[in-house]
């Protein structure tokens, strides 16, 4: 494996820097939202925490995140059976907790379509707050980050409630604002069934007082009517931002992301959100080799439109990266997560959902640094 400790250490030393306002200066006047960031400097999203280095969606993995540089921790939420908003990817947990290896459970397991795809599993919807507490998460991906292994089973599935506790903790205890960035899963589904997760989830943030324009909130989903719900019905305050995918389109809607995408697409969705969370590869293709290929006019266009822009998913380890950023063979390896974060900076990208935010948080620094030789 490539040198992930001399990573590791860089980026703390960067994040370090972060903690003391060295690099950071003032609030981020720049974005909707009062999170984390100088102000006109893009912000680094915790993915799930810090899920390369924690279990995802643990508060271990949102605390990390935000120690090591994140400006934004971002919890996934799915409803549990007695309406409670809880941190999971997905709402089928067998791959994230050990529920398999509860036998009181075992007759739980059951296949359901979830946006139209058919899955086989544990779903959330079927346990109470207090039966998923007896659960304890794994890490979702354990070939590729077998560190993160040495943590099962030792984290509890957390409430919405207590990551908003957690971020009010910590942004006092490091002397700065953490964000929070929450994402509706499977929206159209949770309703089909009965447990919205609309109306909780804005009583919870309201409850936290953290409706309003500038609140160090976004909320994020792939579904437009998601979103339009929550403006128009529920009238929340906060930025909303609409996630889209290189193919395909939101559940249950006609229209594709693509079309959703073009200067009148983005002129539309401004009504109702602020910004947009496009895949990277929706921001610079990949070329049929798999090499980074010539940046799209998606950014421009966004921002001309008014809204930010912050693509996902930045990861460090080689088969995630474009071919030509790989380093030796090994697919789990660390390769060079620095150069394409900084090469997706330079397009002008608002902020950047990253596994690891340590090293967005170094790949800011060093972007910065450039731009400003380049200004003498």
């Amino acid at each position: 494996m490539t040198n992930r400790r001399r990573v590791l250490q860089i980026g703390a030393a960067a994040a370090g820097a972060v903690a003391s306002g060295l690099l950071t200066g003032g609030q981020a006047d720049a974005h909707p939202g009062g999170g984390g960031g100088a102000r006109g400097q893009t912000l680094v999203i915790g993915h799930r925490g810090a899920s390369g280095y924690r279990p995802e969606h643990t508060l271990a993995s949102y605390e990390l995140a935000a120690r090591i540089g994140a400006d934004y921790i971002e919890p996934d939420l799915v409803s549990t059976k007695d309406r409670v908003l809880v941190a999971r990817h997905e709402n089928e947990i067998g791959g994230t907790t050990d529920v398999a290896r509860h036998p009181e459970f075992a007759g739980r397991r059951t296949t359901k379509v979830v946006d139209g795809v058919s899955i086989t599993g544990w779903f959330t919807e079927d346990f109470t707050l207090a039966e998923l507490r007896t659960l304890r998460a794994v890490e979702r991906l354990p070939v590729v980050r077998q560190e993160n292994t040495l943590y099962d089973g030792l984290f509890e599935v957390p409430t919405l409630h207590e990551v908003l506790d957690l971020r009010a903790q910590l942004s006092r205890e490091l002397h700065r604002e953490i964000g929070v960035y929450p994402e509706t899963k499977h929206p159209t589904y949770f309703r089909s069934i009965g447990l919205p997760l609309e109306d909780g989830l804005v009583s919870v943030l309201r409850r936290h007082g953290l409706d309003t324009a500038q609140a160090p909130v976004f909320v994020q989903s792939f579904e437009f009517g998601n979103l339009r719900l929550l403006r128009h019905q529920l009238r929340v305050r906060l930025p909303l931002v609409f996630l889209t995918a290189p193919a395909g389109g939101p559940f249950g809607d006609p229209r594709p992301y693509a079309d959703y995408l073009t200067p009148a697409g983005l002129a539309e969705l401004s009504d109702v959100v602020d910004g947009i969370g496009p895949d990277r590869n929706q921001v610079i293709p990949r070329r049929p080799d798999g090499t980074l290929g010539t940046p799209s006019s998606l950014v421009t266009d966004a921002h001309r439109a008014g809204l930010t822009v912050h693509p996902y998913t930045f990861r460090a380890e080689n088969q995630f990266l474009p071919a030509e950023l790989r380093m030796g063979t090994d697919p789990t390896g660390y390769g060079k997560a620095l150069d394409e974060q900084i090469t997706f900076l330079g397009t002008g990208i608002d902020g950047l959902f990253t596994d690891q935010a340590d090293i967005g948080v170094l790949a800011r620094t060093l972007s910065a640094r450039q731009i400003s030789r380049q200004d003498l």
